[in-house]
């Protein structure tokens, strides 16, 4: 499936609709059915032992699966996140952004399922992975 919005369309209904990702997130490709999200690590984004929190890699994936649904559906600012599975496997550096490869692996009418792979910059081992589940309004 061909992708519906680019990414500068992307993030600049994102930008609109909802703001507080404009500052955090970059999008670094969009490709059938799959986006790469980049995630501008800043101290608000750490916790205590030199790591990015929980929390920040939550949102990253989390982020990461709404704009591959959106990317392929175009802008539907009321898709929401109905299930998520995460597993924490390695200590993402502190001073490193992290990178948020999604692919879908289901979009259908009402449920989108998505699963991402969260790296450290320039690691080859995943740091995290999640799987979602996205609930698309009707049209």
């Amino acid at each position: 499936m061909a992708a519906k919005m680019t990414a500068p369309e992307l993030m600049e209904f994102l930008a609109t609709v909802f703001p507080q990702v404009k500052d955090d997130f970059e999008i670094e490709e969009i490709g059938d059915m799959r986006v790469r999200v980049r995630m501008k690590i800043a101290d608000r984004h750490l916790r205590p032992g030199g790591t990015v929190s929980g929390p920040s890699m939550f949102a990253l994936a989390d982020c990461a699966v709404y704009m591959a649904v959106l990317a392929m559906i175009g802008p539907q600012a009321l898709a929401v996140t109905t299930n998520c599975s995460m597993d924490f496997m390695r200590k993402p550096a502190a001073e490193t952004d992290l990178i948020a490869d999604c692919r879908l692996l289901k979009l259908g009418r009402v449920l989108a399922v998505g699963d991402v792979l969260i790296y450290s910059e320039g690691v080859e081992a995943p740091v995290a992975r999640a799987s979602m589940t996205y609930s698309i309004p009707p049209r």
